[in-house]
């Protein structure tokens, strides 16, 4: 599986790392722009609204951005009939699915990890220099609180971001599989002032389960699959 794993990453070339360099600036400026320029209106005045704003942005460009990624890693294949020559290699077609999507789940959850705990400590770090722009005090509890949520968000929002496959096999489309990842986003980032629908915990983890359903499903059909 490993071998799987690095042979799709040398496909790619690790071209998708440049694209989370950019999304990561992208936040980050824009977090920038609406936390220390007045812009905000008080919606991140605080540690805590501020983690919370870093985490929608995070949470929503990366599962687009695993749409894109199961849209090159699987779509583009089935669309370009190149799939047919990894299936000619002597290896089951469900090692090569799973390779793929655990490709697709790692790097969701890893990228929304990490790029939640750089840009929150970025931006805290300006608001150490800038204590009247954000209220209160950053306490090791508030960054631990943190840190254990980014982790759980990163898992449960890997797992969503899986859901776009369903919608993108169906007819072999990469719109409609990144399509599907925005009105996604946009369901989990509704709601109003500090609510957001994605916060809830039974939504969170129904949708993850869905994501990782539909995982398991285009594995275990694949070997019955027509790929014309």
């Amino acid at each position: 599986m490993l071998k799987l794993i690095r042979l799709e990453l040398r496909k790619s070339k690790f071209t998708f790392l440049k694209g989370v360099l950019i999304a990561d600036l992208a936040i980050l400026g824009f977090m920038l722009l609406i936390a220390f320029t007045g812009m905000n209106e008080g919606d991140f005045a605080t540690y805590n609204d501020l983690f919370q704003g870093v985490s929608v942005f995070v949470k929503a460009t990366y599962i687009i951005f695993a749409s894109v990624l199961i849209s090159k890693l699987v779509i583009d294949e089935y669309k370009n009939n190149t799939i047919t020559v990894l299936f000619m290699y002597p290896v089951p077609r469900k090692m090569l699915m799973a390779a793929k999507l655990i490709i697709v789940f790692l790097f969701t959850f890893l990228s929304i990890w990490l790029s939640n705990i750089v840009i929150s400590s970025i931006l805290a770090g300006v608001g150490y220099f800038l204590p009247d722009v954000i209220q209160g005090v950053l306490t090791q509890k508030l960054l631990l609180t943190h840190l254990v949520t980014t982790g759980t968000d990163a898992l449960y929002a890997a797992g969503i971001g899986l859901i776009p496959l369903f919608f993108g096999m169906r007819r072999k489309s990469v719109s409609a599989t990144i399509v599907s990842a925005v009105l996604i986003v946009m369901l989990i980032s509704s709601g109003f002032g500090n609510f957001r629908m994605g916060n809830l915990l039974g939504i969170s983890i129904t949708l993850a389960l869905a994501g990782a359903f539909i995982a398991y499903l285009s594995i275990r059909k694949i070997e019955h699959q027509d790929v014309s």
